[in-house]
């Protein structure tokens, strides 16, 4: 059984989408199946068939996500130092064309969002950068071809 490593904020979320999916989706899916079944015929009641289509998207989706918290496990950066890239890590990288410089915490695979700054450690860019240490350069393969980055600072917090 495979672990997923993740923050603390990261299981939280996915702790309160568990919560949501169990506790109003569920319900609120099964009135809804309910009176569609109510209109009659079931064959030709299109209600009826989106809702169940709607069903089986919510079960499909808990047992996914109980999955993931029963393999959660939860690294916290704080406990973490120095200067050589890890999990829970926020980076500031510099690429070497433009010096644009740009911060990133690398957190578990599916707490990515990079309009916030969350690098999932599967991104390839995180990839490059564990095990890196400051002042390094990493090579990262894009859609548009090969980027450089600088990594400048790291930080656990």
């Amino acid at each position: 059984m495979d672990k997923y490593p993740m923050t603390a904020p990261g299981l939280a979320k996915l702790e309160e989408e568990i919560k949501r999916l169990k506790h109003e989706e569920r319900p609120a899916i099964i009135k809804a199946i309910e009176e569609a079944r109510a209109h009659g015929d079931l064959s030709e009641n299109a209600e009826y068939h989106a809702a169940k289509e709607r069903q089986s998207f919510i079960e499909g989706r808990i047992l996914e996500v109980d999955d993931l918290i029963a393999r959660a496990e939860v690294i916290d950066p704080s406990q973490l130092s120095g200067d050589t890239v890890l999990f829970g890590a926020t980076v500031v990288v510099a690429d070497e064309d433009t010096d644009e410089e740009t911060t990133y915490r690398i957190v578990g695979s599916h707490e990515g969002d990079i309009d916030a700054g969350l690098l999932s450690v599967t991104a390839p860019l995180a990839r490059a950068l564990i095990g890196k240490s400051v002042g390094d350069s990493v090579e990262v393969k894009t859609p548009k071809g090969e980027k450089f980055y600088e990594i400048v600072k790291v930080e656990f917090k």
